[in-house]
């Protein structure tokens, strides 16, 4: 008996591979993003007064009442953008599900979707196993990645139905701007195109920046599903709790989809997370967390030999060796991993080409020592 691959081409992630790499051979893991610290005692303490008062039966399809107003509530203070809690806001487990869900809403059978490259590596087999096309813009560190809207302009047909986009940025640590917005809007003022937007890092930006998401631009808004995640905000990755927040109808096809992947999402934590973010702190104080962590990892690599631009967002810094090695991305990050003991991501893995700028990303949501130690094995570099 044979089965024949709808995703022949697609292996195990670089994730998954630099992880275990990094498990093998001892190694410090600042390849996959995730924290090697824990979350606020007080939410795991909520979590367990949820489980103790018997919240562990099914959620509704949409989540629980009290979160998605709280989600709702949050998003009008910040951006001055209204949800309705009952049918725009929908809990989900995890952004992968909700990119997922929002793709197959809208994507059919020979639809083109704008892909900007580098770009999360969930985003082209979701487009491919939808039937969709994906069609790409590549951005380079020549520019720090900065988006070219008039080649975005020229990639547009009478086929494309999506352009998605991630701010801030992974794996990059770029972030949009107003006049991002402004450019999008005009392109796609007058279409037919969707919007899928991951904000997985809403809270982790740096040095000032606001948070432009295209919900803040009336053309784009109505257009657009928004892809939130709790585990990057709250040190919590493994629980696997997100949202979308679109428009009634896009949200009506969005939830067509998620009442077949996963129906509902975890209960306990879903009333946990509602309390917790009654208190604005706990989500504001992010981004000056995070931006200490930055500010650590670069002053542990100053004496090294790599270069680079401040991330402006997200947990993940970029660095350039071509001053150390002219070796290909993949076979460094795995040669690091295994001699000096520093996992990272090649970022040619987020190209569809594999383009090698001579870059790794390095996950810095990590306790300080290990930043230092890292810091100190690749300054010897």
């Amino acid at each position: 008996m044979q089965l024949q691959s709808k995703q022949p081409h697609i292996g195990t992630t670089i994730f998954t591979v630099m992880s275990k790499l990094a498990n093998d051979h001892g190694a410090l893991n600042l390849s996959q993003g995730f924290p090697n610290f824990e979350c606020s005692p007080k939410l795991i303490e909520l979590v367990e007064k949820y489980l103790r008062k018997g919240m562990n039966q099914y959620a509704p399809l949409s989540g629980i009442q009290p979160l998605r107003e709280i989600i709702a509530q949050k998003t009008s203070d910040l951006y001055g953008i209204s949800y309705h809690p009952d049918q725009e806001v929908t809990i989900v487990s995890g952004a992968t599900e909700a990119l997922y869900a929002a793709i197959t809403a809208v994507v059919q059978t020979g639809d083109e979707v704008i892909l900007l490259e580098p770009n999360y590596d969930s985003y082209e087999p979701a487009v491919r196993l939808n039937g969709g096309i994906p069609v790409y813009v590549t951005l380079t560190p020549e520019n720090n990645y900065q988006i070219d809207w008039n080649v975005v302009k020229a990639k547009i047909t009478e086929k494309t139905k999506l352009i998605l986009l991630n701010t801030p940025h992974n794996p990059t640590g770029t972030v949009m701007s107003k006049d991002d917005l402004e450019q999008l809007a005009a392109i796609v003022k007058d279409t037919n195109i969707f919007i899928v937007s991951d904000e997985v890092y809403e809270h982790i930006i740096f040095d000032g920046h606001n948070h432009w998401s295209p919900i803040r631009h009336p053309e784009l808004q109505k257009r657009t599903f928004v892809c939130g995640s709790f585990g990057k905000t709250f040190h919590v990755t493994g629980w696997k709790v997100g949202y979308c927040l679109a428009p009634q109808q896009l949200s009506e096809e969005f939830r067509k989809v998620h009442q077949w992947l996963a129906f509902s999402t975890v209960t306990p934590i879903q009333y946990a997370l509602a309390e917790f973010l009654q208190e604005p702190d706990n989500y504001l104080s992010v981004s000056q967390f995070y931006q200490e962590k930055r500010d650590k990892f670069i002053a542990c690599i100053q004496g090294s030999r790599f270069e680079w631009i401040p991330a402006s967002g997200s947990f993940f810094q970029c660095v350039n060796y071509a001053n150390i090695t002219d070796e290909n991305d993949l076979a460094l990050a795995q040669r690091l991993t295994k001699e000096i003991g520093v996992a990272s991501i090649p970022v040619s893995v987020f190209y569809h080409q594999k383009n090698d700028y001579k870059i790794l990303r390095f996950c810095f949501a990590k306790d300080d020592q290990t930043l230092e130690i890292a810091g100190e094995r690749l300054s010897k570099l």
